[in-house]
């Protein structure tokens, strides 16, 4: 299997996995860009991209729906706020909040298990896939300091801008595994010349 065939049929599991959540919650806005999650760690969100993790990251999608500050300290803090929404969508916690990332460290319930069992397993065959494909890039490739410490990002992200004007921050080794495309004007992000020869 290609690794470059690979990112696109793992983004497109994760937007299936997304649509099946979004079944069960419609309020939950669609997932512009499935591929920026690939790679991506973030300590208070969870660091290994699983069903578990993606159902977190619909918690806060739910939240900016609603409204709703579910965050604070820079986004590292979930509150109970957080929390509310995460019960709703399956998610469970320990009774006492993390004292650096509050209520982040949410796991399925066995009914959410239940009830997204096929997702799971699909999206888990997706990711086993991925990671054997890309298992020996890893020894020949340099991916930056902060994959070396383990801090979130995998590496140096720059501006990556769109049509309409919008504009994300994104590693450009994510960006080269393919298109992001903007959620407002359906066009892909692009990084700009003269940055993208700088961070390379």
């Amino acid at each position: 299997m290609s690794t470059t065939q690979t990112p696109p049929v793992l983004a497109a599991e994760l937007a299936q996995a997304w649509a099946d959540i979004q079944r069960y919650h419609p309020e939950l806005p669609d997932l512009a860009a499935p591929e920026s999650l690939i790679g991506e760690s973030s300590s208070a969100c969870g660091h290994e991209l699983s069903f578990e993790r993606l159902l977190h990251e619909a918690v806060h999608g739910i939240a900016a729906a609603r409204g709703v500050r579910d965050t604070s300290r820079a986004g590292r803090y979930h509150n109970r706020r957080f929390l509310a929404i995460a019960e709703e969508l399956g998610l469970d916690h320990p009774d006492e909040p993390h004292p650096s990332s509050g209520f982040s460290l949410v796991s399925l319930t066995p009914e959410a298990k239940r009830r997204y069992r096929p997702t799971i397993e699909r999206l888990q065959r997706a990711l086993k896939a991925h990671s054997a494909a890309t298992a020996g890039d890893t020894a020949r490739s340099f991916r930056g300091p902060a994959a070396r410490h383990g801090s979130s990002g995998g590496g140096v992200r720059v501006k990556a801008v769109c049509d309409c004007g919008r504009n994300v921050r994104v590693v450009p080794s994510v960006l080269a595994q393919a298109p992001i495309v903007c959620g407002g004007c359906g066009k892909p992000f692009r990084i700009r010349e003269g940055v993208a020869a700088a961070a390379g």
